[in-house]
């Protein structure tokens, strides 16, 4: 049978009634072939051949779940491919960052310990200087008091001396009882009580300038030779005790003049040290407030990594759980996967066998039961079913009898009982009357059945796979558009988050850059400065020590100009103290400069370094979803390509097939 049915010109498309009549035409031609296949008809209609049938279709269907099982399982297993590979990614992120965040706290904490005892420093140098100050400033309190006093008394004193030279003079020349008195006193003393006596003086006075006589008389004994006679002793004439109150009152100025230079100098000594106090008080309260200051920044910046650092941790030990999980759900899902077509594979080896069991040993047993269909093996006898052709007869009896009924077509069934009148009536070709119209019924049928059934078939079957093409491109360019889109959309967003990072890393290498031109700039400075400063103050020094051993000499040969060669002096002291104070400004600037820019290059260096890693890594993962994104458009490309080719194709299938309905 399968002979004729290759060689049917719709043999893959025909409706069941076509391929019958062509077999019946066949049957016609060649009646000794057909009593010889007669077999496998009836096998196909008995009820073995719908057993068998029913086996391949359930097999087909088994092949057909497994293949759509596979294709679920395919796109399933992508998805974990995929989500493991973004979490990996998202996983790998995650813990650079966390270390980065772990590495500025630590550096945070170490800045927030370094400026806390840093801190403590300033604060101890900065109390000791303001006690310092407070003391200074006390003690010159006292001094100048002190001296405002000594001040008052010699002042008074140089003043009644004067006054006392004057009424003797006065009294000289007017000679009297008085002067009397004056030239018998024996002392300075007795000559002051005789001026009381005498009323020139009041006795207040007489007393202040007894005490300064008393005082001076140490000190002239104690710079008098040894055997000189004493201040206070002269002999009794006017002349001598003048003399010795003009000795008493240049004593009295000059010790006036030396208590006011030791004022002076006791000042600016004070001033100097008040201002060197007051200096390093400011640049300590600056220094403190700078500390201050990168003690809160450390801290603040310290919080925010915390912070981030939390978040990260957060996020990543949930990447890392989803990643445990997805894991054991995919390794979960494999293994149902494998179970399942493990299963499905047994239950087509056992359809395949139960098949080849009932095709192999079932064909004696249905062509006994069932090979004649209705009609008993009496009445096959009294049909004269004796030869092979008669019995081939009869079987195209059966089989138009069966289509019929199958059909449900009358033309069918008054053939198959024209078919078994002529078979009954005895002829020598009982076929012979019917020939010409079976030929002419199979050539309509063939014909109409043919182009309708073909091209039905053809639409069906093409229709059908161009649908299924279709929804399983859209599908994939769906499925690769929503990867393009999340890949291009964070690629997108690191390549900003880099592009900012690139511009705040120019930022501060410009910054970096002017500040290190600064700097040189500065310390250029503080070296010609300082140099200038250490040459100056060496010469001031060299001149001070020149004027020094050149005036203490007391064997020159010429009245020395001390006078002024002791302003001179004193000035060059005060440039001296300048030179030193500004000399130190200088190197303390420099210091705090110094130490400003180092910890300031460092921190730039930090941050450079943290800021280059992000760029390295937010980098590579732009280019890697780049290049996969661009790679999952090339495939797009191809998939919508061909996705167009379907559709026109459908477009066309349409069009010609809906036309024919």
């Amino acid at each position: 049978s399968s002979l004729w049915l290759d060689q049917a010109p719709c043999a893959a498309s025909c409706h069941p009634f076509v391929l019958f009549l062509i077999a019946m035409k066949s049957a016609v031609a060649f009646i000794a072939l057909l009593a010889a296949g007669r077999s496998v008809l009836a096998a196909e209609d008995s009820p073995i051949g719908k057993v068998i049938q029913l086996l391949s279709d359930l097999q087909a269907k088994v092949v057909k779940e497994g293949e759509e099982s596979h294709k679920v399982y395919a796109e399933y297993a992508e998805w974990c491919e995929d989500r493991a590979r973004d979490l990996s990614h998202e996983i790998k992120t995650g813990q650079a960052e966390s270390e980065s965040l772990k590495a500025a706290i630590a550096e945070e904490e170490a800045t927030t310990a370094s400026l806390g005892a840093k801190l403590d420093e300033l604060a101890a140098e900065l109390a000791k200087d303001e006690a310092d100050l407070k003391a200074a400033t006390e003690i010159r309190a006292l001094e100048h008091k002190d001296f405002l006093a000594s001040e008052a008394e010699l002042v008074e004193t140089t003043d009644m001396l004067g006054r006392a030279v004057g009424i003797l003079e006065r009294e000289m020349a007017k000679g009297g009882a008085s002067m009397v008195q004056l030239k018998n006193a024996a002392s300075i003393t007795q000559a002051l009580g005789a001026m009381v006596d005498a009323a020139l003086m009041s006795s207040a006075d007489v007393f202040k300038l007894t005490a300064f006589v008393q005082s001076a008389q140490g000190a002239f004994e104690d710079d008098s030779e040894p055997g000189a006679p004493a201040a206070a002793v002269y002999e009794g004439h006017s002349g001598d005790i003048i003399d010795t109150l003009n000795g008493l009152k240049d004593k009295a100025e000059e010790h006036l003049d030396d208590t006011r230079k030791t004022e002076t100098a006791n000042l600016h000594h004070f001033q100097q040290l008040k201002q060197s106090l007051e200096d390093e008080i400011k640049f300590g309260e600056q220094d403190l407030a700078k500390a201050k200051k990168g003690l809160a920044e450390s801290a603040e910046a310290k919080s925010k990594a915390d912070g981030d650092l939390q978040v990260t941790s957060k996020d990543l030990a949930e990447d890392i759980s989803a990643k445990g999980e997805l894991h054991q759900a995919c390794m979960t899902k494999a293994e149902d996967y494998e179970a399942e077509q493990k299963s499905r594979d047994e239950e087509l080896k056992a359809i395949a066998e139960a098949k080849k069991v009932l095709e192999e040993t079932a064909g004696g047993a249905a062509d006994i039961s069932y090979g004649l269909n209705q009609v008993s093996f009496v009445q096959a006898a009294a049909s004269k079913l004796a030869t092979a052709a008669d019995l081939a007869n009869f079987e195209a009896v059966r089989l138009v009898r069966s289509l019929a009924q199958k059909q449900n077509s009358p033309a069918l069934a008054q053939l198959a009982q024209r078919m078994g009148a002529a078979m009954r009536s005895g002829v020598a070709d009982p076929f012979a009357k019917v020939k010409s119209l079976i030929s002419d019924m199979i050539d309509r049928l063939e014909s109409e059945a043919e182009q309708d059934a073909s091209h039905k078939a053809y639409c069906d079957k093409e229709l059908a796979e161009s649908e299924e093409k279709q929804a399983d491109k859209e599908a994939e360019i769906k499925k690769q558009s929503t990867r393009i889109d999340k890949m291009s959309s964070r690629s997108a967003m690191l390549k900003e988050e880099v592009a900012q990072l690139q511009a705040d890393l120019a930022a501060l290498a410009k910054a970096q850059a002017e500040m290190d031109k600064i700097r040189a700039a500065e310390n250029a400075a503080y070296q010609s400065n300082k140099a200038d400063m250490e040459k100056g103050l060496a010469g001031v020094k060299m001149a001070l020590k020149v004027l020094n051993e050149y005036y203490a000499k007391t064997d020159t040969a010429h009245t020395a100009a001390s006078g002024a060669g002791a302003n001179i002096i004193g000035l060059l002291e005060v440039v001296e103290s300048d030179f030193s104070k500004n000399l130190a400004e200088i190197e303390s600037a420099e210091e705090t400069a110094a130490a400003d820019y180092d910890r300031e290059t460092k921190e730039n260096a930090v941050e450079k370094t943290t800021k280059d890693k992000d760029v390295e890594h937010k980098s590579a993962e732009s280019v890697y979803l780049d290049k996969e994104s661009a790679e999952l458009i090339n495939d797009r490309s191809t998939v919508q390509a061909e996705l167009d080719a379907v559709n026109e194709y459908l477009a066309k299938l349409h069009k010609e097939c809906d036309e024919v309905a």
